[in-house]
C-alpha cells in the first residue's frame, strides 16, 4: 500500500503540444507506482485546455476544482467540482476550463495511446 500526497510530486507546466492555454499537471501515480493505471492532477487555467484527442482505452476524469467543459464532436458539457466523466476509449474528446475560469481534474488511465485529432 502506497499513500500519495500532492505534496510527493512537483507540479509543473504542461508543455505537450496537446495543450493550449495555461496548463499545470501533477503525477499522483505513475506507471513504475502501478503498471496498471495512472493519475494525475491536471490544472487548467482561464480556459486552458488540451486539443482534441483520444486515447486506446477508457479514460475517468475526476472534477476536483472548479468549472469546466468535456467534449466529444457533436455535444459540449459544462462540469463541476464533484462531477466524473467517463470517456470511452476511441472517442474523439477534449477538456478544459471555461473561458475565464479554472478547472483541476484527476485524469484516470490505464495504459494505452494518446492521440491528437485535427480539429
Amino acid at each position: 500500500m502506497k499513500i500519495v500526497r500532492t505534496t510527493d510530486s512537483e507540479e509543473a507546466r504542461a508543455t505537450a503540444p496537446i495543450f493550449v492555454g495555461t496548463v499545470h499537471s501533477r503525477p499522483l501515480i505513475d506507471a513504475a507506482t502501478s503498471p496498471a493505471v495512472t493519475v494525475t492532477m491536471v490544472r487548467f487555467s482561464d480556459g486552458g485546455r488540451n486539443k482534441p484527442h483520444t486515447h486506446s482505452a477508457d479514460q475517468i476524469l475526476y472534477i476536483a476544482d472548479g468549472h469546466g467543459i468535456v467534449a466529444s464532436t457533436t455535444t459540449e458539457h459544462e462540469v463541476h467540482a464533484g462531477d466524473i466523466v467517463h470517456v470511452p476509449a476511441g472517442e474523439v474528446h477534449w477538456h478544459g476550463a471555461v473561458p475565464g475560469g479554472n478547472m483541476a481534474h484527476l485524469s484516470i488511465l490505464p495504459p494505452c495511446e494518446t492521440k491528437m485529432v485535427a480539429e
